[in-house]
């Protein structure tokens, strides 16, 4: 019987191993943590956003970006549900292609892996963070410390993850066991993430939210736009649509380039419209501070710090507020700027952008081109995917065409 060892119990690590166990190979799956696939527990506030209909290469970011083409086309959202039913779990999708587990609860998933698992008799070592890796013959693992060693292994897949959510396990291990057999690195950055600016306003405005339109510019030019909520914070600013931006920003960031946002905060009204009907309000309550006037068409927070960067006092009657002025309102609202200096860091990011090179691991098998049958599947390597169910998708894709492989390889 073949023996295979796989490093990290999460979306692929769990996915391989049923796949392999099904086939009669040997597998042992190595978890650092007490429990398995902790972040599928948290994702979707704890829903799980298990996939998404909509997959493309286009969702995906990465230094080679049509590596993860084969394997999404291979295993798309049809052959995802299938394999999912044959664990004993039904999914449904809504409108915007966002798919998620019948029961709405993402413990149900990992509840339908553990159970076929522990069916297969597959080996799970929770509490065995393995320390480092070397191949003979066969691979040999050394865990906690030196103080446990096991090997044997005719084959090892690493779905170890990066180091985004460190509070949930994250880490740089599967990097580390790369490089110690050869492989090179696409330096990591915190993604799906919020995002520090410079604002003198950042505790004025903590704590408003919109709906808008933002616009990513990296070294002056636009990069990307998105629509979606906007959350002001403490730090800066987050909410669904600045996580949507926040992979080129952050992978920016990390190469020094500056990054500005442009904030439309009213793209939900026509901005002449909304114009007219402000000069209008003046005219029916004079007597009203601007303040106030502002505070009826957009958080009050903010009517506070669009009047201050226009150097207009609060408190000035409304019957002052001219068409000029009121146009530089709606023009700050329009393109509001911030100049970003730093990510929320690894501990709020949902995932990790960078990883294992993919010019030096195979599209269609995830075999390293570097060492016969070493594998790096899921969020290790340099793939990264949008917000919305890509990335466990490319977790379950990546873990199907390797575990495909291994038992190909094994024939």
């Amino acid at each position: 019987m073949k023996k295979v060892a796989i490093i990290g119990a999460g979306a692929a690590g769990l996915t391989a191993s049923v796949i392999l166990a099904r086939e009669g190979v040997q597998v042992e799956l190595f978890e650092q943590n007490s429990k398995n696939a902790k972040k599928i527990l948290v994702s979707g506030n704890g829903h799980c956003n298990i996939s998404n209909k909509n997959i493309d290469v286009s969702n995906y970011i990465s230094d080679n970006p049509q590596f993860a083409e084969y394997a999404l086309k291979r295993f798309g959202f049809k052959e995802l549900e299938k394999f999912m039913n044959s664990l004993g779990l039904l999914l449904f999708c809504k409108e915007d292609g966002k798919c998620y587990p019948l029961s709405y609860e993402a413990k149900s998933v990992l509840s339908a892996f553990e159970e076929t698992l522990a069916n297969l008799d597959v080996k799970i070592f929770n509490g065995h963070r393995v320390e480092s890796i070397t191949k003979d013959k066969c691979f040999t693992l050394t865990c906690n410390d030196n103080e446990k060693r096991y090997g044997g292994y005719d084959a090892l897949i690493v779905a170890s993850g990066l180091k985004a959510a460190p509070q949930l396990g994250g880490n740089d291990d599967g990097l580390k066991f790369a490089r110690s057999l050869g492989h090179t690195i696409s330096e990591p950055y915190p993604s799906l993430v919020g995002l520090h600016s410079d604002s003198e306003h950042n505790g004025m405005l903590s704590g408003v939210k919109v709906r808008g339109r933002i616009c990513v510019y990296v070294d002056r030019f636009k990069e990307k736009s998105i629509k979606g909520d906007i959350l002001f914070t403490a730090y800066g600013i987050s909410g669904l649509a600045v996580l949507d931006i926040s992979q080129t920003a952050s992978k920016a960031l990390l190469n020094h380039q500056e990054v500005e946002l442009s904030l439309d905060l009213i793209s939900e009204f026509n901005p002449q419209s909304l114009s007219a009907q402000l000069l209008q309000l003046c005219k029916k309550v004079p007597q009203h501070s601007v303040l106030s006037l502002l505070s009826g068409i957009i958080p009050s927070k903010l009517a506070a710090v669009v009047l201050k960067e226009m150097k207009i006092q609060e408190s000035m009657q409304a019957l002052h507020l001219n068409t000029k002025m009121i146009k530089g309102i709606m023009n700050k609202l329009q393109n509001y700027r911030l100049r970003i200096i730093d990510t929320h860091g690894y501990k709020h990011a949902e995932v990790c952008g960078g990883g294992v090179n993919t010019n030096e691991i195979d599209a269609k098998s995830f075999e390293s081109k570097k060492v016969k049958d070493l594998y790096f599947i899921g969020e290790v390597l340099d793939v990264t995917g949008e917000r919305g169910g890509y990335n466990f998708q490319f977790a379950f894709a990546s873990a199907h065409q390797c575990a495909k492989a291994v038992l190909n390889g094994f024939s």
